[in-house]
């Protein structure tokens, strides 16, 4: 009995071992089914991964952009303060403290003509349209001497006024006008320049600049003289942005009293030709800088400024052969020495 339990035993642990190979058999594949089943979707969770990561890059990278134009506008939007506008009063009297400082600086400001009487005046001023005042000066003693007065400029013989007049430039046109006018002198008033300003604009080549330089210094008759150095400054200090010399007249004449216009008009000429200059202005030398809304479009420093100013500011001669006794300057040379 003990061996047929034996070999029943035995048979059974056989059969045992046998189902469990089979059953290990049975079961390895489906598990390397199952790792090659689980394995692509892990593929697949990588890709759409990516794509996320990329959808974001691609998100900020247009987000930027926008960034950067929302924050453009937001630098644009508090525009620097800008200044009131300047009242009339104030305008008023920033223009009369200028017209001060000028008269400080320029206190021998005069007429650059070189004249005795009115006729002299009258006649130098004709001819100093399109030329310089030193020109001018250098050629009417020759003139002055021949033909002193209107009786004998009329009578003259137009070639040879126009050939001691030649230097000034434009001379037969400015031959017509002298003698026009020398003939007007001669026949409607007397031989005598007229103290008016209504009879003198009728005499040929006087306009209303050339009428207010002869009244304002050889009749002491007030009068503002609109030259392109007058017109150039007034405009540069904001007193007017007229062009037309009528109105820019008319415009600086409401800032000041009538008993300053004569002197007003030197001093604003002077600095013209001294230091505001037409392209290059002495700013750095200017003495009405604080005051001048157009400071900066010429040179602002100091050394090289005065290196820019002319005449006895610059310490050269001045546009007079025979200046006043006050001028701080050196006469200008004669023609034959210039």
């Amino acid at each position: 009995m003990s061996t047929k339990k034996t070999t029943k035993t035995t048979a059974k642990t056989a059969a045992t071992k046998t189902a469990a190979t089979k059953t290990a058999a049975a079961t390895t594949p489906p598990a390397k089914s199952a790792a090659k089943k689980t394995a692509p979707p892990a593929k697949k969770t990588a890709a759409p991964a990516k794509k996320a990561a990329a959808t974001k890059k691609a998100t900020a990278a247009k987000k930027a952009p926008a960034a950067k134009k929302a924050t453009a506008p937001a630098a644009n939007k508090a525009p620097a303060a800008k200044k009131p506008p300047e009242s009339h009063a104030a305008l008023v009297r920033r223009a009369r403290r200028i017209n001060r400082e000028l008269a400080d600086v320029y206190s021998y400001a005069h007429p650059e003509l070189d004249f005795e009487n009115p006729f002299e005046l009258l006649v130098a001023t004709v001819l100093s349209a399109q030329t310089t005042d030193l020109r001018v000066n250098q050629t009417t003693p020759r003139l002055f001497a021949k033909y002193p007065t209107p009786e004998d400029l009329a009578a003259a013989v137009p070639e040879e006024v126009e050939e001691l007049i030649r230097p000034t430039g434009f001379f037969r046109a400015k031959t017509k006008s002298i003698m026009g006018l020398a003939k007007a002198l001669r026949d409607d008033f007397g031989g005598e320049v007229p103290g008016r300003i209504d009879d003198l604009v009728k005499l040929p080549g006087v306009g209303r600049k050339t009428a207010f330089v002869v009244l304002g210094n050889a009749f002491g008759v007030p009068g503002i003289t609109v030259d392109t150095h007058f017109g150039r400054l007034v405009r540069r200090w904001k007193w007017t942005e007229e062009t037309d010399p009528v109105k820019v007249e008319t415009a600086v004449a409401a800032l000041f009293p009538k008993s300053e216009w004569t002197m007003l008009s030197h001093r604003v000429i002077f600095h013209g030709r001294r230091i505001c200059h037409s392209r290059k202005p002495a700013c750095g030398a200017c003495p009405i800088a604080p005051l001048c809304p157009s400071y900066g479009e010429g040179e602002t420093d100091p050394e090289k400024a005065k290196k820019l100013l002319k005449y006895e500011m610059g310490g050269f001669p001045g546009q007079r052969l025979k200046p006043p006794p006050d001028y701080p300057g050196k006469p200008a040379p004669p023609l034959a020495a210039g």
